[in-house]
């Protein structure tokens, strides 16, 4: 995990224990960000890496989270999550890149939030707060106190040196995989050197009091034993890919006109720019603005240049499908479909433009494309929503209730999740294979529901 600036002892000591509770919380329930390009470019940008470490790529997965925090993590099983916040201060898909090495080194090395590490310090704690509760009961107020913060010190200790041995660890895997993938490792150590910038900025030093409340080995002394082992690799002054390079700059401006504050999107990339990058970002501020012949006119410009281009089709169809006009947006998010190999994301939005123009005659296509979708990406909780929805316009309510449990079970409403299951078992034929996908989602539903209670 890359380091989150934490500011003074008291800071750091609430900031530890807030991560700790977040550290508890499944990863499901905190925002992803989906998009097809930015995955496809992730997916890419990891493959050779993913190889080098050893691991299968189909079964790694790069998640994006919506967090605007400086950070990159693992939490068990094969899956990177990737913060909104470090894509955007990254200059180069080289610098992600080189995080993504480090972060397949913890999941090589088996570390994950919730380690061995974090246990034993939950073993002092506890333990420091039943003798501190003991010397309270005793009359002893400030002996208590002592005792806790005692407690408390040694945990810290104890789950911090554990987590600096880890991503010391991770370090060095990270180089070997960039090393075997051919990559050079100058970005891993250009996006190092952006941390120790902030660490500077904010005030963070190399103290004894810092280097004992960071979970990371000391981030300068990281970059000088990168970088000795980087120039010595055979890939160092290798140049960047550079049609990586130019889709992540693109994927970048996406995702900053898409999260971005319009005004911040008009001033990062003012109107006198016209690369495609800078277009991308401020067609989505002016659709959130609700400019539509500006968004439109960013759009068209985009097509311009590359008509075939299926994200460029998805945009210019997301456009018009969110400014009410959804009979407009069936013929590019069609040609985005087709040109993209059905998508799933793609095709979900177009799924979704189909039952929106509220033309019976569009709800045979849609549910076609929507079944698509759901068969090769089942993990998207809006294409279920879509397909209930096809179903309850078809008067197919078992179906419906059923695609509503497939959508509710993934955003971890598990009341409703069981309703709709039970209600879908109920009244599907008996023994069929959306009658046992009920049952099977009922039972994740019940199970959930009871671990909760017991937690409780």
């Amino acid at each position: 995990m890359l380091r989150s600036i934490r500011i003074g002892t008291i800071a750091r000591l609430a900031a530890l224990a807030a991560a700790c509770t977040l550290a508890s919380q499944p990863v499901a329930a905190q925002s992803i960000l989906r998009d097809a390009e930015t995955e496809a470019l992730l997916h890419d940008m990891a493959t050779p890496l993913i190889a080098a470490s050893g691991l299968d790529p189909k079964n790694v997965d790069i998640v994006l989270i919506n967090d605007s925090s400086v950070n990159a993590f693992v939490a068990g099983g094969q899956a990177v999550y990737i913060n909104s916040g470090l894509i955007n201060m990254a200059d180069s898909a080289a610098e992600v890149q080189g995080v993504i090495a480090h972060e397949l080194g913890h999941i090589t090395g088996g570390h994950a939030i919730g380690n061995g590490g974090a246990k034993a310090a939950q073993g002092i704690s506890l333990l420091s707060l039943l003798l501190g509760a003991a010397a309270a009961a005793a009359g002893g107020g400030e002996a208590a106190m002592g005792v806790l913060m005692a407690g408390q010190q040694a945990a810290i200790g104890k789950y911090l040196a554990f987590s600096r041995a880890q991503e010391a660890t991770a370090d060095a895997a990270g180089a070997q995989y960039l090393s075997k993938a051919g990559m050079s490792g100058l970005g891993s150590v250009s996006f190092f050197k952006k941390l120790a910038n902030m660490e500077y900025r904010y005030g963070y030093t190399a103290s004894e009091d810092s280097a004992f409340y960071s979970t990371h080995p000391v981030t300068a002394d990281r970059i000088a034993t990168l970088q000795d082992t980087y120039q010595r690799d055979p890939a160092w002054a290798r140049p960047n890919n550079a049609a990586i390079e130019a889709r992540f700059a693109r994927a970048k401006a996406k995702l900053f006109g898409y999260l971005a504050e319009p005004k911040d999107t008009f001033t990062t990339y003012p109107a006198y720019m016209t690369s495609v990058p800078a277009r991308y970002a401020r067609a989505y501020a002016y659709h959130k603005e609700a400019h539509l012949d500006l968004a439109m006119a960013e759009a068209d410009a985009l097509l311009a240049q590359t008509p075939t281009d299926p994200y460029f089709l998805e945009l210019k169809g997301q456009i018009l499908l969110e400014s009410g006009k959804p009979q407009e947006a069936l013929a590019p998010l069609r040609r985005a479909t087709e040109l993209s190999g059905n998508q799933p994301l793609i095709a979900t939005t177009f799924g979704h433009a189909l039952m929106a123009s509220e033309d019976p005659k569009n709800f045979a296509e849609a549910e076609r494309v929507l079944k698509v979708a759901v068969e090769r990406d089942r993990e998207n909780p809006f294409a279920w929503y879509q397909l209930g929805v096809v179903y309850a316009a078809n008067g197919d309510l078992p179906r419906a209730r059923l695609a509503s449990a497939e959508q509710q079970v993934m955003e971890l409403r598990m009341p409703e999740a069981l309703a709709s299951a039970e209600a879908a078992e109920a009244a599907l034929p008996k023994g069929s294979a959306d009658w046992l996908r009920a049952q099977d989602i009922a039972m994740q539903a019940r199970a959930a529901i009871e671990h909760a209670r017991k937690r409780r």
